[in-house]
């Protein structure tokens, strides 16, 4: 094997789905994810540079959770759940770092009844009044 091997960041996932129209709608406007291009049975979005790639298919199983990296959780969870979105945990610290930055994560599903996640790291700053210690 190469000592110059370097694999780079993630380039696609990949989400299958039983309704292209339905998914696309639902990430498109819901989520407000960038479409890049659509074809038959397949639809592209813009992760960040990452892209999100749903296919078609009958057979939908289960996938890997996507966390969607978010700077404001709180403002992001109301703006979601306030298009509909079914929010299964609401914000929530889990992690506190030596530095005082914390991890939080909120879970939701899709329209296939998978889990979703937002993440963000917040500093005593950025939380609200009643979760600072």
């Amino acid at each position: 094997m190469s000592q110059n091997l370097a694999l780079g960041r993630i380039g696609q996932i990949v989400r299958t789905v039983r309704d292209i129209d339905e998914a696309t709608a639902w990430y498109r406007d819901v989520l407000g994810l960038p479409l890049l291009y659509r074809f038959e049975g397949m639809a592209f979005f813009d992760l960040g540079g990452t892209r999100l790639y749903l296919q078609q298919s009958p057979e939908v199983a289960p996938e890997s959770i996507l966390y969607f990296q978010v700077t404001d959780i709180h403002a992001t969870h109301a703006d979601l759940a306030g298009r509909g979105v079914d929010f299964t945990r609401a914000p929530q610290a889990i992690h506190k770092h030596a530095d005082g930055t914390q991890e939080w994560l909120a879970f939701f599903t899709d329209p296939e009844g998978r889990t979703l996640a937002l993440i963000a790291q917040l500093r005593d700053a950025s939380m609200p009044q009643t979760e600072r210690r």
